[in-house]
C-alpha cells in the first residue's frame, strides 16, 4: 500500500503531496494527519518554504473522501475531542511560520478548495476547475467557508456555495483566489520562479509578517494601526533586521540567522 501523503525535502523547501490518485487525492483523516506531520516536520528542520500539491494531473485535491464506510472520514467526529481534525489543520495552516504554496496540479474540489484558501500563495495550470460542490450531495461548504469568506467575493463565494458548480482558473485568478495561472507545461517553471523569491528572504521577516498578517486581517483599521505601532520596535530589534540594514549599507548578500 502506498503512502497517503508524500513528504520529501528539496533543498530548502519541504513539499507535501497528497499521494491518492486514485481517489482524486482525496483527503481522509489519515492524509490531514500526514499533512500536519509533515508541516510540523518542515519548521523543525529549517525549511524556508512548503509546496502542497497532489499526485497526477487530474486533480490537486477532490475535498473529503465521500466513499461509503470509508475509515477516518470526514464526519466522522470524536465526541471526546473540543476541535475536529479538519479545524485542527486549518489552524496548523494559519500559523505556520513558513510561506505555503499551493501547487494546484489539478482539479480542486469542496474540501480542497479550503486547503487551498489556506495556504499564502497559489500557482496553477491553466486547464483546472474549481469548485464547492457540496450542495448537489445536500450539504454546505461549512468548515471551508471560514477561509473562502477571506478569499472571495461574496457574490461569487454564494453562487459557488448554492449552485455547486464549477468554474475555470482564469475566472478564479480574477477573484484573487491564484496569484499566477500558467499553462500546464509551464507549471512548475513558474512555481521555482515564485519558490526562488522567496526562500532567500530572512525567515524573520517572514514568521513577523505571516503573524501580523492574520492578527490585522481581523481587527478594524484603528486596532491594527495600534497592533503595527507595537511591532515595528519588536521587527527592527530582531538579528535579521539588524543584518539585513548593515547587508544593504555594506552593498552585500544579507546572511539570515532566522532570529
Amino acid at each position: 500500500m502506498s503512502e497517503s501523503v508524500l513528504v520529501k525535502r528539496r533543498d530548502a523547501v519541504q513539499w507535501i503531496t497528497i499521494n491518492r490518485e486514485e481517489r482524486r487525492n482525496a483527503i481522509n483523516q489519515e492524509v490531514i494527519a500526514r499533512i500536519g506531520d509533515g508541516i510540523r516536520q518542515a519548521v523543525a528542520e529549517g525549511a524556508r518554504a512548503i509546496v502542497l500539491t497532489g499526485t497526477g494531473e487530474k486533480a490537486f485535491c477532490a475535498g473529503a473522501d465521500l466513499a461509503r464506510n470509508v475509515k477516518g472520514g470526514a464526519f466522522a467526529v470524536d465526541f471526546s475531542q473540543p476541535k475536529h481534525y479538519i479545524v485542527k489543520l486549518f489552524k496548523e495552516l494559519e500559523e505556520c511560520p513558513l510561506p505555503l504554496i499551493a501547487r494546484v496540479n489539478g482539479h480542486v474540489m469542496a474540501g480542497g478548495f479550503g486547503l487551498l484558501c489556506a495556504c499564502d500563495m497559489a500557482v496553477a495550470a491553466d486547464d483546472i476547475r474549481i469548485g464547492t460542490t457540496e450542495s448537489k450531495i445536500g450539504l454546505t461548504p461549512m468548515m471551508i467557508l471560514p477561509y473562502m469568506l477571506r478569499m472571495l467575493p461574496a457574490r461569487k463565494l454564494q453562487e459557488m456555495c448554492i449552485t455547486g458548480e464549477q468554474f475555470s482558473a482564469a475566472e478564479a485568478l480574477e477573484w484573487g483566489v491564484f496569484n499566477y495561472v500558467v499553462p500546464r507545461a509551464e507549471l512548475d517553471t513558474k512555481l521555482d520562479w515564485l519558490l526562488e523569491r522567496t526562500v532567500g528572504k530572512s525567515p524573520t521577516a517572514v514568521r513577523l509578517g505571516k503573524q501580523a498578517f492574520h492578527a490585522m486581517r481581523d481587527m478594524t483599521l484603528p486596532q491594527a494601526l495600534e497592533y503595527a505601532q507595537a511591532m515595528v520596535p519588536v521587527m527592527s530589534s530582531t538579528e535579521d533586521a539588524t543584518e539585513g540594514m548593515g547587508a544593504f549599507q555594506e552593498k552585500r548578500a544579507p546572511q539570515w540567522t532566522g532570529r
